[in-house]
């Protein structure tokens, strides 16, 4: 998921600017790719300057992202500088769907861009809550929900398409391998809990990478 890289030889003055730049939010291939190349043989000089801060680079030279997240602090007493955000159920809810579609995508598309509408992720949400109780309030929200994934980085609006969105690979990044191993069962507890009248409550919290939205 995250091999090294060898692509060119590392150029140790370019490190400070790296980071400033990772700092600044993901760093993505496409959007910067003077930074990305950068980026690339300087790998491991990123990961030991960002630990003392208590954080660790995530790259997918695959995928083409990189940022940084905040380390496992099991005695809790490293600040964080990258701060968890608590997400509603209904959020949870789309972005486990949009996964789930990004995942299935995969299998069976040559393309590498997932692009949706907004009528795409209504009928997708509507297929879940087809036998629920709450799926008008909940799909009265959607423009809501799906405004807060734009804001958090995993959906990125397309320019001269209105209602138009890319699901942004980084996605993967944060629902991954074994969570999927799960889905089944996330989705039957949230069947449970929308019926039992718990739908806008929270949901687990994500460690959303600094400036994902950008």
């Amino acid at each position: 998921m995250t091999a090294e890289p060898n692509s060119a030889p590392a150029h140790p003055d370019e490190l400070p600017a790296v980071v400033t730049r990772l700092f600044r939010g993901v760093l993505y291939a496409e959007a910067d790719e003077k930074a990305w190349q950068s980026l690339l043989p300087l790998a491991s000089h990123v990961r030991d300057y960002v630990a003392v801060l208590g954080l660790e680079l995530f790259l997918d030279e695959s995928e083409g992202f990189a940022f940084l997240k905040s380390r496992p602090d099991a005695d809790g007493t490293l600040p964080r500088l990258v701060p968890r955000r608590q997400l509603t159920f209904n959020v949870s809810l789309l972005l486990a769907l949009l996964r789930a579609r990004l995942a299935e995508f995969d299998q069976r598309a040559g393309e590498s861009r997932l692009v949706m509408t907004e009528q795409d992720i209504a009928d997708m949400v509507s297929v879940f809550l087809a036998d629920s109780s709450n799926e008008a309030r909940i799909l009265d929200q959607l423009g809501a929900n799906i405004k807060k994934v734009v804001e958090l980085g995993f959906l990125r609006k397309l320019r001269g398409q209105q209602g138009t969105y890319e699901v942004a690979r980084i996605l993967k990044a944060f629902v991954d391998a074994q969570w999927l191993e799960e889905f089944d069962a996330r989705l039957a507890d949230y069947r449970a809990s929308l019926d039992g009248g718990s739908g806008g409550g929270q949901a687990p919290e994500t460690n959303r990478p600094k400036g994902a939205s950008k």
